[in-house]
């Protein structure tokens, strides 16, 4: 079979084709590998800045203190001061010459050195004596009591006194509650808080 030859327009459509292509150009040649042997893994790479944690480390920690300050398990206010909020029920202005230690005792009962149970027992049989007497005012000696010593580890709160606190009720209940008008801490002439002022009512 012969070969046709193209037409002069398709020669020329030819032409126009292979002036609007662009020769490819040819690949470059692979380098030769300098390594020998197998490849290093890669390094670890940290992680980005922002996922650091910021942990501020103190330069000193505050000092602890050098002594622990004790423990104060007796939170029961003062006799003292319970007793000074009631009201005055003696002459006031007969109250002002006593607590000012101006007005001398009928009798006087020391209750040193005595168990609860036999000071109980003096006490009554003194105020009773002393209110069949007539007497008026009288005072009752308890001592402040020995300050119990610290104890950090005491179940029970501790106190100073027994009698100091037991003698103010024992004058409020029978039988000698009904007895007694006042009664108030005394002065510092006669035995200051380690004492008490028992002021009584009047025979009938």
């Amino acid at each position: 079979m012969s070969r046709r030859r193209l037409s002069e327009e398709e020669h020329e459509l030819w032409n126009r084709v292979a002036r609007t292509t662009i020769p490819r150009q040819p690949l470059p040649e692979p380098k030769p590998d300098a390594h020998k042997g197998p490849l290093p893994d890669p390094a670890p790479q940290d992680p980005p800045a922002r996922f650091k944690p910021k942990v501020q480390i103190p330069r000193a920690f505050p000092a602890a203190p050098a002594k622990t300050p004790p423990i104060q398990f007796d939170l029961a206010e003062p006799v003292g001061d319970r007793l000074a909020r009631q009201g005055v029920a003696m002459d006031k202005k007969l109250h002002r010459t006593m607590m000012r230690g101006r007005l001398e005792p009928d009798a006087r009962i020391d209750l040193h050195g005595m168990s609860v149970a036999q000071a109980h027992q003096a006490l009554t049989g003194f105020v009773l004596s002393a209110h069949a007497r007539g007497h008026r005012l009288v005072l009752v000696i308890t001592g402040k009591g020995r300050t119990p010593a610290r104890d950090h580890a005491a179940p029970m709160p501790a106190r100073a006194g027994v009698l100091k606190h037991e003698v103010p009720h024992w004058l409020r209940s029978a039988p000698l509650g009904p007895l007694v008008l006042e009664l108030r801490e005394s002065h510092r002439s006669h035995g200051g808080t380690g004492a008490y002022y028992v002021y009584l009512r009047r025979r009938r």
